[in-house]
């Protein structure tokens, strides 16, 4: 039979195991960070230590080029989504939602990084960036976020905010409240020249020419995206040609097509 020093001894050595076998939570429902996992978080919540963002501004809307990144159509579990070309005159009413410490320090659809002390927000179908007034029609209070991430993808929900977003709008608690959103475009120097030009005859520029119609099609958008003024095609002769515009002040027609000279079409000129 074992003697008593044997029983201590085997009692200690069961405890050790068992003590290393088992698994204890961490904080905050943190995931240990994987090679293949994005965030190191399973679930959202609210950041540890916040600083106080009752300080924090709206955000200025100006004029800024949509990002190369992040407004392209995409698909998101299985649904498709369609990337509005501008968001001038966009409204939307629904329920917004917020997101927080899992994602903050991570890439925004637009390759930012994602701040939630800033006045920012997630939009499924709105370019990006893109200003936006938003109001809680529970309490009426508004702000002005920047959209620079794509989200949310639940269905009845039209914009995710920011933790500072979701503080200003009083809705951190709640989680969720009926919203209307309002788009604040600031229109680009071009289009300002275009809309209020009345001195001057409206100018274009001529940038490509080509038998390929499908491609001129496409380039057309490219162009109006990436140098925020309209285009026309004009055909004939088996050839399509894009054309900018109409600029309603010359000297913007030409910084405009000094921009082009020096970003791949040195061909472009001013049409007579």
């Amino acid at each position: 039979m074992p003697n008593k020093f044997q029983l201590i001894l085997t009692s200690l050595l069961i405890t050790a195991l068992l003590a290393g076998c088992s698994s204890k939570p961490n904080k905050d429902n943190k995931k240990a960070p994987s090679q293949s996992g994005r965030y190191s978080m399973a679930n959202d919540k609210y950041p540890d230590n916040a600083p106080d963002v009752s300080k924090v501004k709206n955000a200025v809307p100006k004029y800024e080029p949509y990002s190369r990144q992040g407004n392209r159509n995409y698909t998101v579990l299985g649904k498709s989504y369609q990337v509005l070309e501008t968001g001038k005159g966009f409204s939307e009413t629904g329920h917004a939602s917020w997101y927080g410490a899992k994602f903050h320090g991570h890439l925004t659809s637009n390759g930012e990084t994602y701040d939630m002390y800033a006045m920012t927000a997630a939009h499924k179908n709105l370019p990006l960036p893109s200003y936006v007034k938003v109001t809680n029609l529970e309490n009426n209070k508004q702000i002005i976020v920047r959209v620079n991430d794509r989200g949310p993808f639940h269905d009845g929900r039209v914009i995710d905010l920011s933790y500072a977003g979701a503080y200003h709008l009083g809705m951190l608690a709640k989680g969720t409240a009926r919203v209307r959103l309002d788009v604040i475009h600031v229109e680009s120097d071009v289009e300002r020249a275009v809309e209020t030009s009345t001195d001057e005859q409206p100018h274009y520029i001529q940038v490509v020419a080509s038998k390929d119609k499908l491609r001129i099609h496409s380039l057309a958008k490219e162009l109006e995206k990436k140098y925020a003024v309209k285009s026309r095609i004009i055909s004939g002769n088996g050839m399509h040609r894009i054309q900018l515009g109409p600029i309603g002040k010359i000297y913007l027609t030409n910084q405009l097509l000094d921009k082009l000279h020096s970003q791949g079409y040195p061909q472009s000129f001013i049409v007579p």
